[in-house]
């Protein structure tokens, strides 16, 4: 079992990560990390040939996957001339082990020489026409948690958090991709049908429980930021279902191909 992240220097445990990520891939410095959300693990393996895929837990400050469809590995990648760092899961804000530990994952690719991130998700969506299974390039987004990753007086500007330039790169690869500013709630459950209508009236299309505070500690680390939302259900109050979580994997199951060609088209001219 790892040690918890030193919350007194986050930064420092994230270095000690890359060290040892680097000693068990054989890679000294990667490119590009992608971050896996639930439905999007079938997508991977468009991306290139795996040179290395360790636990999770194989690094200090690390734990294990606690959500299904999270696979708790990282793996190593080479596509073209390219090392990519891709993680097949995440800590999720509603696990309760701090935001530290949230954004460690970004704090160790970013250290082990990563200058862009793409973060992906599975979410629910406002519009009644993103049907499940469509993917939604993230535009800005809404941080209802009330947290930040950032430590002590770290000013940092995020007018484009989200890279228009990767955006306008993904719509040359897929020029039916949409746009949308993504709502993170604290989770683990579902937003309500009254918390939906909040969230498209304070400008949100897409609304999940990921994402945000990682995209902000990137920002902070100095990488640019390619965010990527899969529509795995109409949000509550839209859909006239109940919502759970195997119609997120399901959806993922059913887009693999599609997002596969997405990623593997787009990541290896980032």
């Amino acid at each position: 079992m790892n040690a918890p992240i030193d919350t007194a220097d986050p930064y420092s445990h994230a270095q000690d990560a890359a060290t040892r990520l680097a000693e068990l891939t054989g890679v000294d410095s990667h490119d590009v990390a992608l971050v896996l959300g639930s439905g999007w693990l079938p997508a991977v393996d468009a991306l290139g040939e795996a040179t290395a895929e360790i636990d999770t837990t194989d690094l200090p400050g690390f734990s294990a996957a606690a959500v299904a469809g999270h696979a708790g590995k990282i793996r190593s990648i080479r596509s073209g001339d390219r090392h990519l760092l891709v993680f097949l899961s995440r800590t999720h804000f509603y696990e309760g082990k701090g935001v530290e530990a949230v954004v460690h994952g970004v704090r160790t690719a970013a250290r082990a020489g990563c200058r862009a991130i793409v973060l992906t998700n599975g979410c629910g969506g406002l519009k009644d026409t993103w049907t499940p299974g469509t993917p939604v390039l993230i535009s800005d987004h809404i941080n209802l948690t009330g947290r930040s990753p950032i430590v002590g007086p770290r000013f940092v500007d995020l007018t484009d958090l989200y890279s228009s330039r990767l955006r306008a790169l993904c719509r040359e690869v897929d020029p039916s991709l949409d746009e949308g500013v993504y709502v993170q709630f604290p989770g683990p459950h579902y937003e309500t049908p009254a918390e939906v209508r909040m969230a498209g009236i304070i400008g949100g299309h897409l609304v999940g429980m990921s994402t945000t505070l990682e995209a902000i500690a990137a920002r902070e680390a100095g990488m640019e930021v390619l965010g990527i939302s899969l529509v795995t259900n109409l949000a509550a109050g839209i859909s006239t279902q109940p919502l759970n979580h195997e119609e997120v994997l399901e959806a993922g199951r059913a887009a693999a191909s599609r997002m596969g060609d997405l990623l593997g088209r787009v990541v290896p001219r980032i």
